[in-house]
């Protein structure tokens, strides 16, 4: 093990200042251990230690640097276990049984590096510890060259480069076409092969009867299922991660090879030069961010066929450098990351050859090309009748709750019809605060009369008016996202609360009602207008794309301050938990008692149905 030992102790140094949070999250008490450490001198040494670590090939892991062949293990057994600690102090190699062993027996001897995943650990308060200096360390260690740690081969020999080779998009042949269109169907695990599931949930005894383990489910286990590892408080990514990664379309474009890394950071690596050049630098060496590069990576993991829950650090470590206001181990908002990432997506998967009208209409980029819809505004005067319409691209649909509960409905029970299910909602459901998603559509497309403070200039009266205002949906995108507005802030009080309301949503949604086409028919009537949306889409291409299949749902459980999020996915017509690390197969019935945040919906004629005869070779 190459690693200092003992650190010098030569300045003194502060703690560093804790980082600022909000009055309502309560950060734990920092590691004393670590504190006295700092305290004492070591501190100064911490961010030295890049020299001791090193990039591990081939995903990039931090690791501490080691001879080829050495092999790890503890001092006290040696036993190579899956963590092992090395103390800061005097380099010792101890397992996590050992460790604590080793800080009592010797004051001062409380931190060490864990040895495979270069993180900071205090053997005293048996807990991994935050540093930012060592932090600093280990962002310089994965940002050097990798000639600077890889090991020599021989004094004065020049090692043989590897022979290039030009990268081609492999394109399948007739007979390739005629086989795959024969076989074509999801792949499968069989039962009780090496790849059965190893993330399955221990099932509590209070929940035997909507849950049962993956081991033990009849069903073939679906490929790509797997468990991500929570990385500290990154519940509200790995769950949105989950919905992605089984999002058909983009399940096709990423396993298809249609983004290859190589080409994409050849590519940024001739921008970055020429750019660089220009201005009088060298950029060649720069590291650069490409979220959809490690989403494909993501997926190339998670379809592998291993069944161990995946770690997504290196997803992590490049969405905090593309989103530095949110690098942090604080919990974030799931529909924010989402937002976020698809803009990440965009930025480097937009084609600046094609004109900005392609960019409106949601064909720049994968990200756009699956979540990218058309909403319709419009803002008609009260005085005169003229109309004005507006037309916004959007990546999902922003849906609130009422938050009156429907207190005022006592005319019996409220029917709704959607995806061939008649469902009744009595009225001590709606007061008890339940609502469906139609009633959210509805309120949505609901003409909303603008208060006398927002009067909108009228271009026949010449003046402001009074106006009623009535969003649409003009065109329904190949993956529709619906966000549940859970969380309301009031800007008189200042105060941010969470909305409990049970929401009842169906598995198959007709989006027929909420088109502009229907709404503008059922404005105008019969009448001939000279309106694209209204006289454009026939009946049968409009039942064709607004029939919705649901596939994903993202949950939220718990307070505002102390929530976790978990994703339902539906494969193979079975529902499976995601929480986290651990897999669960689920019924319906929980799917529908969970409080649903974000409802993700295909196309129909695009769902995927699974066959039930094809299983994995």
């Amino acid at each position: 093990m190459r690693l200092i030992s003992p650190l010098p102790r030569t300045s003194q140094r502060a703690d560093p200042t804790p980082m600022a949070s909000n009055s309502a999250l309560r950060l734990p008490p920092p590691c004393p251990h670590l504190a006295a450490y700092r305290s004492g001198g070591g501190g100064s040494g911490l961010r030295s230690l890049h020299r001791c670590l090193r990039r591990r090939p081939p995903l990039g892991r931090p690791e501490v640097r080691r001879d080829p062949g050495e092999v790890p293990r503890c001092g006290a057994c040696q036993g190579g276990g899956a963590r092992l600690y090395a103390c800061l102090a005097c380099a010792a190699v101890s397992c996590s049984r050992h460790a604590s062993d080793h800080a009592a027996t010797r004051p001062g001897h409380e931190i060490g590096v864990d040895v495979d995943r270069a993180e900071l650990f205090c053997a005293a308060c048996r807990d991994q510890v935050y540093d930012p200096d060592f932090d600093a360390a280990v962002v310089i260690a994965l940002t050097a060259p990798a000639a600077s740690w890889a090991p020599q081969t021989r004094t004065g020999s020049r090692a043989k480069r590897p022979r290039r080779v030009e990268y081609r998009r492999w394109a399948p042949d007739a007979d390739e076409r005629a086989v795959i269109g024969r076989r074509s169907g999801p792949l499968f695990a069989r039962e009780g092969n090496a790849y059965s599931c190893s993330t399955t949930a221990t099932v509590n005894s209070t929940a035997n009867a909507a849950t049962t383990s993956c081991a033990t489910s009849s069903a073939p286990l679906p490929w790509g299922l797997r468990g991500l590892n929570n990385l500290g408080n990154t519940c509200f990514m790995n769950s949105v991660l989950q919905a992605l990664l089984h999002t058909p379309l983009l399940r096709n474009y990423f396993l298809s090879d249609r983004h290859n890394p190589l080409v994409c950071q050849q590519k940024t690596r001739k921008k970055a030069a020429a750019k660089e050049r220009n201005n009088g630098r060298d950029g060649t060496g720069v590291l650069q961010i490409c979220l959809a590069c490690d989403l494909d990576a993501m997926y190339s993991a998670v379809f592998s066929g291993d069944r161990k829950p995946y770690s997504p650090a290196k997803f992590l470590y490049s969405w905090w450098r593309y989103a530095s206001n949110l690098a942090n181990y604080q919990q974030h908002d799931a529909h924010e990351f989402f937002i976020c990432m698809l803009d990440g997506i965009h930025e480097k998967e937009q084609d600046p050859c094609k004109p900005s009208s392609h960019v409106s209409s949601g064909e720049c980029c994968i990200a756009h090309r699956v979540f990218s819809g058309t909403l319709r505004s419009d803002v008609t005067c009260t005085i005169c009748g003229f109309t004005s319409t507006t037309y916004d691209p959007c990546v999902d649909i922003s849906l609130d709750l009422d938050s009156k509960q429907n207190s005022t409905k006592t005319n019996g029970p409220k029917h709704h019809m959607n995806g061939g299910v008649t469902k009744s909602i009595s009225t001590s459901q709606q007061r008890s605060g339940t609502s469906t998603l139609m009633e959210c559509l509805d309120r949505f497309t609901r003409p909303e009369k603008l208060g006398a403070d927002q009067k909108l200039f009228c271009q026949q009266c010449q003046v402001r008016q009074e106006s009623l205002k009535q969003m649409s949906i003009r065109k329904i995108p190949l993956v529709t996202c619906f966000h549940i507005k859970r969380f309301e802030h009031s800007s008189m009080r200042k105060t941010l609360r969470k909305v409990d309301q049970y929401l009842d949503f169906p598995f198959s949604l007709n989006l027929a009602p909420y088109l502009s086409s229907s709404i503008l028919r059922a404005r105008y009537g019969n009448r001939v207008l000279a309106s694209e949306d209204y006289d454009s889409d026939s009946d049968a291409s409009v039942e064709l794309v607004s029939n919705l299949e649901l596939f994903a749902v993202v949950t939220h459980s718990g307070k505002l301050e102390a929530g976790h999020y978990l994703t339902y996915l539906r494969l193979n017509g079975q529902w499976y938990r995601c929480d986290d690390a651990w897999i669960t197969h689920v019924n319906e019935r929980m799917v529908r008692s969970s409080q649903a945040y974000m409802l993700f919906y295909v196309q129909k004629i695009l769902y995927y149905k699974a066959s039930e005869s094809l299983v994995s070779p």
